[in-house]
């Protein structure tokens, strides 16, 4: 036995030292006394805790757990729970009780006190207190009801009108003063015993009621705001409007209750939500048209849409059954809340509970179950059984080979194994699909299901998805989907949904009558009101019938599905403790689990579990010890789990997690964010950070970026409980970094957010001296700079970088930061200096580090310079030796296999094919188009558009690229984007003069030199001045065009950009050649046509060279 994790688990882990230093282990354990412990030095509280743990040893096969949450009396703990408080009255008591003798005094009190106890306790309150001539009430404490403010107002109007009607010896008239609030509340702690046993209630509550009841006129019942819109339209009030009460720092709007109204609904008086649940034939009809049509080929999706509790659910367990006759594969998939995350989680455990895993199943088992569950839809299982392995974190050993694919790329091909296997189990036999609360799917499950609608029309399938109205469905309108919006049931089917739930036994037509009044149609009301009035014990069964057993008072609609279950929890009360902590768990707990949580005997557990299950709070599947229990809804589960106060919670969860890492180790392994979640709840903030950050690094492996991104916030939210020190700045840096990636990646490398993170990680690092920060650091804010136009910090930035590299004689960070300062000055224009700090780098990357892919490792720093240098001779005129350098950069990034590091190629490639003019323009720009899409890049994507643009203008397909230009630019700019906007500006303009639209295009470049002048961009300058002369020429003002075209060859000279030079002294030679200046335009051209010794294969070169001879013929 481990003694440290024995004292863990029953919270008592300080103490290990002091167990160790006396040699106390297993053996002796049993032995211990309370004279032992306090020679060891603990205090009271702490012996007791221990001695009771040591008195269970042994009791159980389970292991102990903290006795704080083992399951315990529900009436002593305290617990959170919306409560409606009256505080009650006698009006003139201090004035009675001047004038009248003692003894009278006190008949008339026990008088009043006995009238208050009855009527309250009639109406289901409970006395909680009493304060000589005042009365305090609770309703819904001990025992919940779903309408308690109801009955409280009920309680307070019977009170008004019964006081005066006491006999008393005195013949004293007697008025009373009522005054009732609901809120939330901690209550608990019983502090006395007898009729008048107090239950201490902390909260604000209990103060309103009693301001209120000070602010009532005597005979008079004053309630709150919240009271007042949980009575509804049941009562008739008078609005006493706001007023000002003691201890409240706001005036309170208070209501006088005048008396029961009129209301003929209660439904309408109530103003109830709605959550229908069952009764759905036309619904169901469709659905088995649906599935007919899939048997022959022609699948479909079907959309169920609803609020919880309409019936969503209960639809696709009906398809279901009905089906179950009848040859099909089924395939089940639960989205959860807990799990929004972890990427591809539905897929996991539907894969899991295919496999039939069990805990104690060894690698090698898990692996042959995975095996025998994808053999069933494939043969060949090379590639799908060490992708779907590495999902479910299961180790595939020597049996496969390594799959080498970046994670982008295994992200993609994990995704498509899953499509494949649906697919395959489809070409046996139709499928039906049903993925339950896809408002709570991960972002990559949502890539999944969007690649299934794709393929469904194909295939003979039946998918159907539920969900809440706030998911907006990505599939609606499309020919195979079909979407469900579900309404309220009509009358005549709450008839038979409630002889549904009674079992077929019919219920007294009062009671009847009032369900299918108040529920107006709501399933999951009616359901749940239903079993409450059988629970309740105001009924007794006779044959085929229930018959009241007294009076039948009025039934109200449950607010909340909350309401209804505290009252269903509050009748069966041993298993109320026992559903808390399998809230605590999560939607879906398994036996083993929840036995090694709870610490109860296992029979009683098991007794439990049934009572739980027999009232259909839970399902269960499967036999225990190995049964799967599922909450019948998400929102029983968040109804159970609200109940418990703040610090029971920590401890339930804090024990959940220290029972996943001591007993399940697996799961502690495979499922960080499972932990990270019960330490953050526990309040385990170090815990929690450090299970976060592995949560998020294992979605970044997967490139679930969305998921990443969260979970690393978390991890950073989870700091907030830990005191600041050296430890945890190291801790949130590793956080924001990885944040600030995973945002460039995800939303855009200029993105707001993404400059925010990458700042808070400056500030940090300036208090670690540590080189491994550095280039992650001052690369990402140089590329958020960079990105939006903000050169000068940017260049600081990169020198920074390079001069604390070469100190440290740090390689990244050299290599980094040189690479990052020339890319800058090439975006500036200063083409001459890029291009030696470039060339300089090349030394730095050492061929032996040139083989490890992935974000800012040598290589992929190495190929980003090739191919920035090969941008900058393109600019300088060295067009051969530019190709050359992007060559070898694009056979590196491919050799690599990292898709970024080759969509940061493929954007260079595309750019010097755009500024040369090559004839490799359009097959580069669809690549990275291509490469863009497959992966999700948003910020390549925006630019890849662009250049497809500029390639489809530049073959004369001048309206399409307009289209896909303006697009690229509304994205590009949407997420902060400004660096070399200024060019995509100049190809939109070429594009709108190819359309005969000069104006619009000259507006353009206007806009492009508003760019240029504002962030000091000129590696287009040269370009933007010589296209507004072709513009201006457009328009017959060749006098305004030659000077454009002059302004367009000083910025090349000064810049050396000889293929801008060459560009610019084209379109003067020919409007010269046009004003019959044929010898300046020869003058003009040949020169610099000379200058080229390469590059001769390009357009700009051949019209070059075509012109000259025209000039010189």
């Amino acid at each position: 036995m481990d003694i440290d994790g024995w004292l863990r688990r029953i919270g008592l882990e300080q103490y290990a030292q002091t167990f160790r230093d006396n040699a106390i282990d297993a053996d002796v354990l049993r032995d211990l006394t309370d004279d032992h412990l306090r020679e060891l030095g603990l205090p009271l509280g702490a012996r007791l805790k221990l001695l009771r743990a040591v008195a269970t040893l042994g009791t159980s096969e389970q292991p102990p757990a903290s006795p704080e949450i083992t399951p315990t009396a529900p009436r002593t703990d305290a617990e959170r729970r919306q409560l409606t408080i009256m505080f009650c009255d006698l009006v003139g008591s201090t004035a009675l009780s001047a004038r009248l003798d003692p003894e009278d005094m006190r008949e008339i009190v026990g008088a009043y006190h006995r009238c208050c106890a009855d009527l309250i306790t009639t109406a289901g309150g409970f006395v909680a207190k009493y304060m000589g001539d005042g009365v305090l009430a609770y309703f819904g404490y001990p025992q919940a009801h779903e309408h308690d403010a109801e009955r409280a107002v009920r309680a307070g109007l019977a009170l008004v009108e019964a006081v005066p009607k006491l006999a008393t010896a005195a013949g004293v008239p007697l008025q009373v003063r009522v005054g009732i609030a609901t809120g939330l509340v901690v209550v608990g702690d019983l502090l006395g015993a007898g009729a008048a046993q107090e239950h201490a209630v902390v909260g604000e509550t209990p103060n309103l009621a009693a301001r209120l009841q000070a602010l009532a006129e005597p005979g008079a019942v004053v309630i709150s705001l919240s009271t007042r819109r949980l009575a509804g339209g049941l009562f008739d009030y008078r609005d006493l409007g706001t007023v000002a009460l003691k201890g409240f720092a706001e005036t309170v709007p208070a209501w006088q209750v005048l008396g029961a109204s009129v209301a003929e609904s209660r439904f309408e008086a109530l103003r109830a939500s709605t959550t229908p649940l069952v009764g759905r034939g036309e619904e169901i009809d469709l659905l088995l048209r649906r599935w007919d049509q899939a048997k022959g080929g022609e699948g479909s999706v079907v959309l169920l849409s609803g609020e919880p509790g309409i019936g969503k659910s209960r639809i696709a367990e009906t398809i279901v059954e009905r089906l179950s006759g009848e040859p099909h594969t089924r395939l089940r998939q639960f989205c959860s809340p807990h799990h929004q995350d972890t990427a591809l989680y539905p897929s996991i455990t539907q894969l899991e509970r295919a496999a039939g895993f069990r805990r104690d199943d060894t690698d090698e088992q898990r692996l042959t179950k995975l095996e025998a569950v994808l053999a069933l839809a494939a043969d060949d299982l090379r590639e799908a059984v060490p992708l779907l392995a590495g999902l479910l974190s299961v180790p595939t050993g020597d049996r496969y080979p390594t799959l080498d694919f970046t994670p982008q790329r295994r992200k993609e091909k994990t995704l498509q194994a899953l499509v494949a296997q649906v697919e395959g189990l489809a070409a046996r036999q139709p499928v039906l699909l049903v993925v339950e609360d896809a408002h709570w799917a991960d972002p990559t499950s949502l890539e999944l299901f969007d690649l299934i609608v794709e393929w469904v029309p194909s295939l003979p399938l039946l998918a159907i998805v539920t969900f809440r109205p706030e998911f907006a469905p990505p599939w609606v309108g499309r020919p195979q989907v079909t979407l469900i919006s579900l309404n309220r049931l009509p009358r005549r089917l709450r008839a038979e949904m409630i002889a549904h739930v009674t079992g077929g036994k019919v219920l007294p037509q009062e009671i009847a009558d009032q369900i299918t009044d108040r529920t107006d149609g709501v399933p999951l009301f009616i359901e749940e009101l239903t079993k409450a009035v059988v629970e309740s014990g105001l009924l007794v069964e006779a044959g085929d019938r229930y018959v009241t057993k007294g009076p039948v008072t009025p039934l109200a609609i449950p607010t909340s599905l909350q309401a209804s279950l505290l009252a269903r929890l509050d009748r069966l009360a041993p298993t109320r403790d026992v559903a808390q902590i399998a809230a605590a768990l999560g939607r879906q707990f398994s036996h083993e689990l929840i036995s090694a949580v709870a610490a109860m005997p296992r029979q009683q557990l098991d007794d439990t579990l049934k009572q739980l299950v027999n009232a259909e709070l839970i399902f269960r599947r499967g036999t225990p010890p190995d049964a799967q229990y599922t909450f019948k809804h998400a929102l029983v589960q968040d109804a159970a789990y609200g109940t418990l106060l703040r610090s029971r919670r920590q401890q339930i969860h804090a024990h959940i997690a220290a029972t996943l890492e001591d007993q399940f180790p697996d799961i502690a392994v495979a499922q960080p964010a499972l932990l990270a979640r019960h330490c953050t709840e526990a309040g385990l903030a170090e815990k929690a950070v450090v299970y976060w950050h592995k949560a998020g690094q294992q979605a970044l492996a997967r490139s679930a970026m969305t998921e990443a991104a969260a979970q690393f916030r978390k991890g950073l939210d989870a700091l907030d409980g830990l005191p600041d020190g050296p430890g945890r700045r190291k801790q949130e840096l590793n956080l924001q970094l990885a944040l600030g990636w995973a945002l460039s990646v995800k939303e855009g490398f200029s993105a707001p957010e993404v400059g925010e993170t990458f700042a808070r990680a400056r500030a940090l690092a300036e208090q670690i001296d540590r080189p491994e920060y550095l280039a992650p650091l001052f690369l990402g804010q140089w590329l958020f700079h960079l990105c939006r136009g903000e050169y000068k910090l940017a260049l600081s930035l990169a020198e920074q970088l390079e001069k604390i590299g070469e100190a440290r004689n740090h390689v990244v960070s050299q290599l980094g930061g040189r690479r990052a300062n020339g890319l800058t000055r090439l975006v500036l224009g200063d083409f001459v200096a890029a291009r030696a700090l470039l060339e300089r780098c090349h030394g730095l990357a050492d061929p032996a580090l040139r083989s490890g892919g992935g974000m800012l490792t040598p290589a992929f720093l190495y190929a980003l310079m090739l191919a920035d240098l090969a941008v900058t001779l393109a600019y300088l005129g060295y067009i051969d030796q530019a190709r050359s350098r992007l060559n070898e950069a694009l056979s590196v990034a491919r050799r690599l296999r990292h898709a970024e590091t080759l969509a940061e190629v493929l954007f260079r490639a595309s750019w010097i094919a755009a500024i040369t003019g090559s004839p490799e323009m359009q097959r580069h720009a669809e690549e990275f188009l291509a490469l863009s899409t497959e992966y999700g890049f948003s910020f390549f994507f925006g630019w890849a558009t662009a250049f497809h643009g500029a390639s489809l203008t530049a073959v004369g397909q001048a309206h399409k690229g307009l289209t896909l230009l303006t697009q690229a630019l509304e994205g590009l700019r949407a997420n902060g984007t400004v660096a070399n906007t200024s060019l995509a500006l100049m190809w939109l303009a070429e594009a709108y003069a190819m359309v005969g639209q000069p104006a619009d295009g000259l507006n353009c470049l206007a806009e492009a030199a508003r760019i240029i002048e504002t962030t000091e961009e000129r590696d287009g300058e040269a370009e933007l001045h010589r296209l507004r002369g072709d513009l201006l020429n457009a328009t017959g003002d060749s006098s305004a065009a030659e000077r454009s075209y002059h302004q367009a060859l000083a910025v090349a000279r000064l810049q050396s950009a000889k293929v801008f030079e060459l560009r610019a002294s084209i379109s003067l030679a020919r409007l010269w050649r046009k004003q019959d200046r044929r010898g300046e335009a020869r003058d003009l051209l040949a020169p610099i046509y000379g200058w080229f010794t390469e590059g001769f294969d390009t357009l700009d070169l051949k019209e070059a060279k075509v012109l000259l001879d025209e000039l010189r013929a």
